[in-house]
């Protein structure tokens, strides 16, 4: 006749009988006797019967009497075997679980069939309510290892074979044997070895707390002594609320604490409340902290390790707070890579000889780790002295951060210090493109991210870009770290100087006032404080910058003068004396500027500029003198002050036409007609530029540009440049179908 096969309650018996011909004589655990004649022969639950009853069987078949054999899944007794291939001469009917519709039909709910797995048996338990005893009478008489099984399958876990083994204390063979008893059952899903939802539900209930905790140990240990990724495992035991894992997830926050410090934050907080020892999870989740910009609880050290990496910590958590003599002082003292890690702040504040006498000591130079951070206090005691030599080391700095991530918290970032160099070398281009860089690879973490967002405003705002400066105010929360504030404060009082909104400018400067108070400024913020120092001045509290002026005097006097430093500390004084509308301040600062000889491209710019701004103060203006000044400034891509030396010179000269041609070369070059409340048309460009794309797009030459828009050649040059940076244009092909694309539609 057939074999029908199916799990234990498939329907198995049911089907037997649908199909037994009249008069069939059935042979069953409780019936066994086999008789010598019937018309055919039906066997239920073989796997219950024993060898002679079935080698009985089996002869009948021999003698060409029917036999209708139901039986489970696995074969797992050769005399089975050898009945089954008797009785299969019209084939096997495979039992598989009903559809929704069936299990409806069955019960009369319509909402049994996921927990049932559709299998008839345990969807008409679930709704009589007689699930749990089947399964615990079953489980009772399953060989030994298959209950304990069943009760971590339940628990919904993911595990590997090697894991759940473990966990129950199965040698691996004994785990496939448990697991074949578990599907004969119809306890397993059909197509996954996991529990019927069911079934995992009456278990878990009948589970009493100490012998759920004593299955959740089980399961923390082996997850945690096979060395499966952390991170899963610990979802995993978090899913299924298990409080046992301190050592997996404190192990899944030491793999995050770098690369998602919020998430690792968390799993330290899980592992605590599993009974992890505070002191042992503090190094990592103060070194997430850190990087996530939140406050860093303090932590006696256990350890060397962890003193070590806490000592790190708050160095760094000095430098995020604007406190970067501590963040040197506690950094050099550490272990490598603190002493490292501590030349930039040191070069910051003109410790020159502490800097070099770290960055020049070969046993940094030979320990592998120290790569990248060797890199980095290589370029920034190069920037120290020439920014322009120092930004190509500076970018191989930032590659190699980004190849080899550090396993420490940074004070700064390589992408950070070579915006900061870059726009100091002129080069804007670089500097956007670092910050670019670090912003798409999560450099550093949240609070990197916040850093380099707040820089790519301020390089944006000082290249006449102030959109980017707008929405990154609009988006700024609360808490930030002190560096950060006078960043915040400095884009604020940029933006309400180029608007000329005082109330935003005397609220820019209260914000600030706290930090600046610690006078406790680094040269990587020397242009941060312009924009702050102008504010004081126009708010008639010079006396409050004075003393940040000093600091950085004295940093630029420790770095031995460098001519770049030298004059970008000299151009703040010139833009206070402008501002403060003193002439001998003016040519003060102007013959200090002069005297410090710059030799490269934005700082030449600046000398020149300074000059033509003493002369003009002084009542001297020349025309071409002036214009070449303002050019030499919007080229170094500093726009704003282009247009104001054109603006001061334009209200001293007493010739009408130089004075109209420079006033509309300053209200040209503020770019404030449309980007000042940070509103831009298509692709971001102003009016002006959008003049200059519409001639270009005609084919007239830079100076036939610049004379019908009263503007020298360079300033044209300037706009082109810019307009082709925003379009996305890399060649001339490019430039001609973006305009025409945007321009005409």
């Amino acid at each position: 006749m057939a074999v029908v096969v199916g799990v234990d309650g498939a329907g198995r018996t049911h089907r037997l009988r649908a199909l037994a011909p009249p008069g069939a004589v059935w042979v069953t655990p409780d019936r066994p006797a086999v008789p010598d004649t019937a018309p055919a022969v039906v066997v239920d639950d073989p796997h219950r019967l024993d060898d002679a009853t079935l080698r009985a069987v089996s002869d009948v078949a021999r003698r060409a009497v029917p036999v209708l054999l139901g039986r489970r899944p696995t074969l797992d007794r050769p005399v089975l075997a050898e009945l089954d291939e008797l009785a299969a001469g019209d084939g096997v009917v495979q039992l598989a679980p009903l559809d929704a519709a069936a299990v409806a039909t069955l019960t009369g709910r319509a909402d049994l069939h996921a927990p049932s797995a559709g299998w008839p048996a345990i969807a008409v338990l679930v709704a009589g309510g007689g699930l749990l005893p089947r399964v615990q009478r079953r489980l009772a008489a399953s060989p030994a290892g298959v209950a304990d099984v069943a009760r971590t399958l339940a628990l919904g876990l993911d595990l590997a074979d090697d894991v759940l083994a473990t966990a129950t204390g199965q040698p691996p063979d004994a785990l496939a044997a448990a697991l074949r008893a578990l599907r004969d059952l119809g306890f397993l899903m059909p197509d996954a070895e996991r529990l019927v939802p069911a079934v995992a539900a009456a278990l878990l209930d009948d589970l009493a707390p100490a012998e759920r905790r004593r299955v959740h140990a089980r399961v923390a240990t082996a997850l945690a002594e096979s060395g499966a990724d952390p991170v899963a495992a610990a979802t995993q035991l978090r899913a299924a609320r298990i409080r046992g894992g301190a050592d997996v997830f404190r192990a899944a926050g030491d793999r995050l604490r770098f690369t998602d410090p919020a998430a690792a934050i968390g799993w330290y907080a899980d592992a605590v409340d599993a009974g992890a020892d505070p002191a042992l999870v503090a190094p990592g989740r103060a070194e997430a902290a850190a990087l996530a910009g939140l406050p860093v609880d303090p932590a006696p050290p256990t350890g060397p390790d962890a003193a070590h990496r806490l000592a790190l910590v708050a160095g760094a958590v000095a430098a995020h707070d604007g406190r970067p003599a501590r963040a040197a002082d506690v950094l050099a003292a550490t272990a490598p890579p603190g002493p490292l890690l501590a030349v930039p702040p040191l070069v910051a504040l003109g410790r020159l000889g502490e800097a070099r006498a770290i960055a020049t000591d070969r046993s940094y130079a030979e320990t592998v780790n120290n790569g990248p951070f060797l890199l980095l206090a290589e370029a920034v005691l190069a920037a120290g002295g020439e920014p322009a030599a120092a930004v190509p080391l500076l970018i191989e700095a930032a590659e190699a951060a980004e190849r080899t991530p550090p396993a420490v918290v940074p004070p700064d970032t390589p992408h950070a210090w070579g915006a900061v160099v870059a726009v100091a070398a002129g080069d804007v281009a670089t500097a956007e493109h670092l910050l670019g860089r670090a912003l798409d690879r999560g450099v550093g973490g949240p609070v990197g991210a916040q850093r380099h967002r707040l820089l790519l405003a301020w390089v944006r705002l000082r290249a006449g870009r102030y959109d980017t400066a707008v929405t990154e105010l609009r988006r700024l929360g609360t808490g930030l770290p002190g560096r950060e504030v006078l960043l915040a404060a400095a884009l604020r009082a940029g933006l309400a100087r180029r608007s000329g909104d005082i109330a935003k400018l005397r609220e820019a400067w209260t914000s600030v006032e706290p930090v600046l108070a610690r006078q406790a400024v680094d040269l990587s913020q020397a242009e941060q404080v312009e924009e702050l120092a102008v504010a004081a001045t126009r708010l008639r509290r010079p006396q409050r910058i004075a003393p940040v002026l000093a600091a950085l005097d004295a940093t630029v006097a420790g770095l031995g003068h460098p001519p770049a430093w030298t004059v970008t500390v000299a151009w703040i004084r010139l833009q206070l004396a402008v501002a403060a509308d003193d002439p001998t301040a003016v040519k003060a600062a102007a013959d200090a500027i002069a005297a410090a000889a710059p030799a490269q491209g934005r700082q030449r710019a600046q000398a020149a500029a300074a000059a033509a701004w003493a002369r003009s103060a002084s009542g001297t203006v020349d025309l071409d003198d002036v214009v070449a000044a303002v050019d030499g400034l919007a080229a170094a891509e500093l726009p704003w002050e282009a247009s104001r030396l054109a603006g001061h010179a334009a209200i001293r000269t007493t010739d009408p036409a130089a004075a109209r041609r420079l006033l509309e070369a300053a209200r040209e070059l503020s770019g404030v007609e449309q980007e000042r409340a940070g509103e831009t048309n298509a692709a971001g460009l102003s009016e002006r530029e959008v003049e200059v794309a519409r001639l270009v797009l005609d084919g007239r030459t830079h100076k036939e540009i610049g004379a019908q828009l009263y503007i020298s050649p360079k300033t044209v040059e300037h706009h082109v440049a810019r307009i082709r940076v925003k379009v996305g244009a890399t060649d001339r092909a490019e430039f001609v179908a973006a305009l025409k694309s945007l321009l005409n539609s």
